[in-house]
């Protein structure tokens, strides 16, 4: 690993330990502020604090860097990095009580041709005792109650009817709902673990399948590396490889083109 991806790496840790002792102190707390936002997603104090933290970190490491943040918008895309902040994801099941959330972090760089990939990721789970983590090229982990990062890989499984589909809801499918049952029906098993979980599940081998039909960038970023690096594929659900395609598709590779087609919209 280069000096500077180490220090990027080192830099997202310290940005999801900030964003984890604002979230795990207001996780649960009975006065704990809720508002919705202009698309009637709910948003709470510690959204806002969490993602104010790790801007006023980035602020003081990497001033030359861009950041986009799902609570306090975009600047400075244009450049060549930009750090992808959603401060927590899964914010219905942060104020409901339900352990299922995180902080999501990704370095994205933009190359000589223009192509823009994430190159580091960090996704923050404290309520659940984990945290997973990726680098280009160096692989993915995980640490499970702050103990020895254990590396981690997808599946081998490469038949639908062995494979685990995991997904959020029946919202936003569409013209694809009808397909996306037909996924289901012929896979062994399916789940409904939900946003990043079902990613992260893909990476550690657990599930085959996560999808979801529509998602933002902060929403993929950070999971879009880990699952590359554990082996799999993250593309969107018409296969485009990347976190930029407005929905996402994570796979352990083998059934990946299997699950493309099967997604696709009859004419």
């Amino acid at each position: 690993m280069s000096t500077r991806r180490g220090e990027d790496l080192a830099l997202a840790h310290r940005l999801a330990d900030a964003a984890d002792a604002i979230t795990l102190s207001r996780y649960q707390a009975l006065d704990l502020t809720v508002t919705t936002k202009p698309d009637n997603t709910p948003v709470t104090d510690a959204d806002k604090s969490a993602e104010d933290a790790i801007r006023a970190l980035l602020h003081a490491h990497r001033p030359d860097d861009g950041i986009v943040g799902e609570e306090f918008g975009t600047q400075g895309t244009e450049k060549n990095r930009y750090w992808v902040i959603d401060p927590i994801d899964g914010t219905k099941n942060f104020l409901r009580g339900v352990p299922t959330w995180a902080t999501l972090i990704g370095l994205m760089e933009r190359d000589a041709d223009g192509v823009e990939r994430v190159v580091v990721g960090v996704v923050s789970a404290p309520a659940l005792f984990r945290r997973w983590y990726a680098f280009e090229g160096g692989g993915a982990f995980v640490i499970v109650n702050k103990e020895v990062p254990k590396k981690i890989s997808v599946s081998a499984v490469s038949s639908i009817e062995d494979a685990s589909v995991s997904h959020s809801d029946f919202i936003g499918w569409g013209d694809r709902l009808e397909p996306f049952n037909n996924l289901m029906k012929n896979a062994w098993r399916t789940r409904a673990h939900g946003d990043f979980w079902s990613h992260m599940l893909v990476a550690e081998g657990a599930v085959e399948i996560a999808a979801e039909p529509s998602l933002a960038l902060w929403d993929m970023a950070a999971l879009d590396i880990i699952v590359r690096e554990a082996g799999g594929r993250f593309t969107n659900l018409d296969g485009l490889d990347g976190s930029l395609g407005g929905n996402g598709l994570s796979t352990n590779a083998a059934l990946h083109d299997y699950v493309v087609n099967a997604l696709k919209v009859s004419v």
